[in-house]
């Protein structure tokens, strides 16, 4: 109840300063222990009339302010920014990037970030200036998984007072299926899926000219015709060369579905491993054969994100 009130009043969005309304303090266990101690100062000295006594009651009293006031100067202004974080398999650990910008000319001692149950991130911020933590956060299934909110909190100085924020940080990663592991059948689909095979691309004769697709090799571009002002080309050769394949989603219709995604990101992995140009078949998408880093992102992706 008190937790759904506090994060009614968190802020949110990919960039949050903490005002007063957000910070919250209360007095930790330590705390309570040393109001304790100068309450009972305070009986003896009112019972022996000790001026000493009364001294360091005032003089402790004074200290337990200082310490609630620079509790809560720690976290007023702090600027905390969502960074982006990158994709990861499910199973793995999501590390979300944050950056505490601090626009005091005093240092921030001592802060924790922690994200639901996760583990806790601590940190300082050098003053009139910026640094950067990660939020580690388990993952299981896949798919775009948002952010819990954020407490930010510090005990400095003393460990008297416990003061706090919650911000609801508004970005997300993506959760990309888990490969699967083991021995793993071929693809059974090696051309685009209702059309006729093709020649397999390879490296023993010269077949022609194509245009240039960003995911071909620079040592196949013709350079001759581009020196004659002519469109960027690629020479295409045949052989025994590994040909394109195309991962088609119905090819795994005798698995469940998480585990037909799992295959395929298997596919995917292996193909990438292979240089194997290779496209990707789903219900509602079809991605053309290519390979190299930015493609196996985009079909991983499209993993990611198909319908739960």
């Amino acid at each position: 109840m008190i937790r759904r009130w506090m994060d009614r009043r968190a802020r949110s969005g990919r960039n949050v300063r903490l005002g007063y309304r957000q910070i919250f303090i209360l007095p930790t266990r330590g705390g309570l222990l040393f109001a304790a101690m100068v309450v009972a100062i305070w009986i003896g000295a009112v019972n022996y009339s000790n001026n000493m006594a009364f001294l360091l009651c005032f003089l402790l009293v004074g200290f337990g302010l200082v310490a609630m006031v620079h509790a809560f100067r720690n976290l007023l202004g702090l600027h905390i920014t969502a960074g982006r974080p990158a994709p990861v398999f499910a199973g793995a650990d999501a590390h979300f990037p944050l950056r505490l910008g601090n626009p005091a000319p005093r240092r921030r001692h001592a802060l924790t970030l922690t994200a639901g149950d996760n583990p806790t991130t601590a940190t300082d911020v050098p003053a009139s200036s910026e640094c950067e933590a990660h939020l580690v956060v388990g993952t299981s299934r896949r798919g775009p998984m948002k952010l819990p909110v954020v407490e930010v909190e510090t005990h400095f100085p003393g460990n008297l007072f416990r003061a706090w924020a919650r911000v609801a940080l508004d970005v997300e990663c993506l959760i990309r299926p888990a490969p699967e592991t083991g021995h793993v059948p071929d693809p059974v689909s090696e051309q685009e899926p209702g059309r006729g095979g093709s020649p397999r691309q390879g490296d023993d004769d010269f077949s022609g000219l194509r245009t240039y697709q960003p995911a071909d090799s620079l040592k196949r571009i013709a350079w001759r015709t581009l020196a004659q002002e002519q469109e960027l080309q690629t020479k295409q050769f045949t052989g025994e060369g590994p040909g394109r394949v195309w991962l088609d989603y119905e090819a795994t219709r005798h698995l469940p579905r998480e585990a037909r995604l799992s295959r395929l990101c298997r596919w995917i992995l292996d193909a990438e491993a292979e240089g194997r140009p290779y496209g990707l078949a789903l219900p509602d998408q079809s991605i053309p054969p290519a390979s190299g880093p930015g493609h196996a992102d985009r079909c991983l992706d499209a993993l990611a994100r198909f319908p739960v």
